[in-house]
């Protein structure tokens, strides 16, 4: 049976894009991005590998099983060879109500990541220890749905360790996820806009710049059904847990400078920040304005008054709260929480 240790560099990338600390301040500018900007791991997660069109078979976001391949569920032999005979599954478990549709996997398998790493899996026993070990983590930010690419698409480089400038052409997914996961903290790149996007809709659309970009991704987030498995009520998690901040970037990375803090929300919309023993309480509260949830705090004292703004919420789930402002000069600032 596989051993946890040969899945834990899968679970380290997914934490890898959140928001790397640098100390030093950048030059910004609102079409450049790092491997350190968050709009790069929103990237990033667009180009991962489909993985929850099959979740009826192996129950998992964060992986698939690579085709073909057949099953049997309720007796009856199925081959799964494109993605559309996924509704053969389906169709055969909603037939009748007092069946157990119970769908079993005909091994041996390969499984895909959302990293494109592939995996043989002889049998059930090795699939249940995948799956198990991909259970210990629900709050993993999987793949993003809904939103494709309409490649090639060209990137500008500019190193800023030997001062060269390069570009790259991209010509699908794997190979943008690949470039991401490669990039390095002395490398500036910039995207060659426009480019093209189709949505769950199968609606085109022309991108012009980073933030369009972004309300694209959001857009997909909020609506696309595959990104909505699991429905959470925002208030009971901002107030049940107790948080630090993950992120704060704001033209460039700030985060540790509240680096101890322990973030306290409670019902009575009070803020209670603790850092070595001295709390400080502000105030916060949550609306939905224009059908976009923003979250508002207000400190008094300096440093965590750097905190004050009217973020608005980009996603969250039990574990991470990600917020997100615009500036009136089109810059984004971010915030995230992490649960503690």
């Amino acid at each position: 049976m596989f051993r946890f240790k040969k899945y834990l560099s899968i679970v380290v990338l997914l934490f890898f894009f959140s928001c790397q600390s640098d100390s030093e301040e950048q030059d910004y500018n609102t079409q450049t991005v790092t491997n350190a900007s968050p709009l790069t791991s929103y990237l990033q997660r667009v180009a991962m590998v489909k993985t929850v069109q099959d979740n009826i078979i192996d129950k998992s976001s964060y992986c698939t099983i690579k085709l073909p391949y057949t099953v049997t569920v309720n007796g009856a032999s199925i081959a799964v060879n494109t993605t559309a005979d996924y509704q053969q599954v389906l169709d055969n478990i909603n037939a009748n109500t007092t069946d157990d549709d119970i769908v079993t996997i005909n091994f041996p398998v390969t499984m895909v990541y959302y990293n494109y790493i592939e995996k043989l899996i002889p049998d059930q026993a090795d699939f249940n220890s995948l799956i198990d070990y991909w259970n210990l983590y629900p709050d993993l930010l999987s793949k993003i749905n809904g939103l494709n690419i309409n490649y090639p698409i060209t990137i500008n480089i500019y190193n800023s360790y030997n001062q060269e400038a390069s570009s790259v052409t991209i010509a699908n997914d794997q190979a943008f996820f690949n470039f991401i996961k490669n990039l390095n903290a002395s490398q500036y790149i910039a995207l060659s806009y426009p480019i093209s996007i189709t949505d769950y809709n199968n609606q085109t659309k022309s991108i012009t710049n980073n933030l369009e970009f972004e309300n694209a991704i959001k857009y997909v987030i909020d609506n696309c059904s595959e990104n909505n498995i699991t429905t959470l009520d925002f208030v009971g998690t901002v107030t049940n847990n107790s948080w630090k901040v993950s992120c704060l970037y704001d033209n460039y990375e700030k985060s540790s400078l509240y680096s101890g803090y322990v973030f306290v929300f409670k019902s009575d919309n009070s803020v209670v920040a603790t850092k070595d023993g001295v709390s400080v309480t502000g105030q916060w509260e949550t609306n939905i304005v224009n059908n976009v949830r923003e979250l508002k705090v207000n400190f008094s004292t300096e440093l965590l008054n750097k905190l004050n703004n009217d973020w608005k919420l980009f996603e969250f789930n039990n574990s991470q709260i990600r917020l997100r402002y615009v500036t009136a000069s089109n810059v984004t600032n971010y915030l995230y929480f992490g649960k503690i």
